[in-house]
């Protein structure tokens, strides 16, 4: 009896070996994707116009105002910080406390109501969505800076992602003030 269990285990193992290692050589492999379906720009289009729609609740920008600032320390609006392969959306939440004691002080830093938030360019629209109203200061207004520290080989993809954060802002009703100070970068 177990001579005639380990004669079948070694047929099976003869037939199934090759099949195991043909599978593990050629792995699994998926087939292209198709070209996205004319229902998938319909929703993402439906997205974009819910998005625009809901940052309509918070007003058109105050030029006077956002232009006055001169550095990225001051800037109280969300600023995007656009790198090769993400985008770090900065959002200064409002001060709950509403008295004027002690702002900006050691009990009460701007810093620490701070938030960084790396995205994809595909997630911006949703993320800015997300940022409180109250975290608009100057309107509906983002500042752009391109990251200082990037590689020089990084440079075509950085500027392409900018372009790509630049249009997707453009396309949800948010003014783009590109930021041109060298090193103003905060982290």
């Amino acid at each position: 009896m177990a001579s005639f269990m380990l004669e079948n285990v070694r047929i099976l193992s003869s037939k199934l070996l090759p099949l195991a290692l043909g599978i593990g050589l050629t792995g699994c492999t998926s087939s292209p994707q198709p070209a996205a379906s004319p229902d998938a720009g319909a929703a993402q289009r439906r997205q974009l116009d819910s998005v625009r729609e809901q940052l309509t609740q918070i007003p058109l920008p105050s030029k006077t105002r956002y232009l006055a600032v001169k550095t990225l320390t001051t800037w109280a609006n969300p600023y995007l910080t656009v790198q090769g392969n993400m985008v770090t959306l900065h959002v200064t939440l409002a001060d709950a406390n509403t008295s004027t004691l002690g702002v900006g002080g050691m009990l009460r830093p701007v810093g620490a109501r701070r938030q960084d938030l790396n995205v994809r360019t595909s997630d911006l629209p949703a993320a800015l969505n997300a940022v409180p109203q109250s975290s608009w200061p100057y309107g509906r207004v983002v500042a752009v800076e391109e990251a200082h520290d990037a590689p020089q080989s990084a440079l075509p993809q950085l500027r392409r992602n900018m372009e790509t954060a630049i249009k997707t802002l453009n396309d949800i009703g948010v003014v783009v003030y590109e930021w041109q100070e060298p090193s103003s970068s905060i982290h």
